[in-house]
């Protein structure tokens, strides 16, 4: 089970009520209500491994490279230039001081954390899933993530629809019902339709329902880029027109939008830990932040 960790601690940061508070009045909500829904996964799913996949770099300057708009409405704060640091994310002013305290909680339990410079969650998450020898659930709240869905190994994506508590099973099957294609076709329906949310213009033209029957048509973006090439396809003009005005984008967004499988990362333990790595840490850890029922919840279910 890998976990798109900062997807999950912001559901859970809107999800629960900012009224629930550490001892010193502090908001720990995104912190309670990660645990439980960590507490909730073990749980119902009872993975042998879990691993909390980290975005080391959320806007790495590889995308931004290849398409200088990509998240750029959602930077706070710019990097100075020649710097190693990424640049700072616009968060919530009550979110950013709960996330080291979730990655300290996590440490001492002894959930794997992985992240890697120059690499979004993402990427960790398509490098642990390439890796894998068996089935894999991936929990995350973005789609982009649904382009690793493979039926044949068993790797699906829990997508939460309500908060944190309701899961969306994605396999292949509900990818061709509800979009027209499979894992794979999912980011070049992505790249075509576009995301704003993640400031990729995709194909002028193009929503998502109109790129799904392209490459149900076509088979792919490179028979979708091949058909705009030929005049005797069956491409109306302006669709041929707007494809062929977007190839300068189309060449360079496959690269931004499917995920890197090839992270150089560290070795981790994986294993699901039966009991806390640093139990002193953590009743030190749950005492400061008042984590009280929520830790409970999940060392109990880790225990089982």
């Amino acid at each position: 089970m890998l976990l798109d960790t900062a997807s999950l601690y912001f559901r859970a940061y809107f999800g629960v009520p900012e009224s629930v508070r550490a001892p010193d009045g502090t908001p720990v909500n995104a912190v309670r209500g990660l645990l439980d829904f960590i507490a909730r996964l073990v749980q119902d799913h009872h993975p042998d491994d879990l691993a909390a996949c980290m975005d080391f770099d959320w806007r790495p300057q590889w995308r931004v490279d290849l398409i200088p708009s990509y998240k750029a409405h959602r930077v706070a704060e710019e990097a100075p230039a020649g710097s190693a640091e990424p640049d700072a994310e616009e968060i919530p002013d009550t979110l950013s001081p709960q996330v080291p305290v979730i990655e300290e909680v996590l440490d001492a339990l002894g959930i794997a954390r992985i992240g890697a410079p120059g690499y979004e969650a993402d990427d960790v998450i398509g490098t642990l899933t390439a890796r894998a020898a068996g089935p894999v659930d991936i929990v995350t709240g973005d789609r982009d993530l649904f382009q690793l869905v493979d039926d044949a190994r068993a790797i699906r994506v829990l997508y939460p629809l309500k908060g944190v508590g309701t899961l969306q099973l994605t396999d292949g099957a509900l990818l061709r019902e509800k979009y027209g294609v499979d894992g794979p076709g999912y980011a070049d329906l992505a790249l075509l339709r576009g995301d704003p949310s993640d400031g990729l213009p995709g194909v002028p033209g193009i929503g998502e329902k109109t790129a799904a029957k392209l490459l149900d048509a076509y088979g792919s973006l490179a028979g979708v880029i091949a058909a705009a090439e030929d005049p005797a396809s069956r491409l109306t003009p302006a669709q041929r027109r707007r494809i062929t005005e977007a190839l300068p984008y189309l060449a360079v967004a496959p690269k931004v939008v499917r995920v890197a499988d090839d992270v150089p990362l560290p070795e981790t333990a994986l294993a699901l830990p039966a009991e806390p790595a640093d139990p002193e840490r953590l009743a030190a850890l749950a005492e400061r932040w008042g984590l009280g029922g929520a830790l409970q919840r999940l060392l109990g279910a880790l225990q089982r």
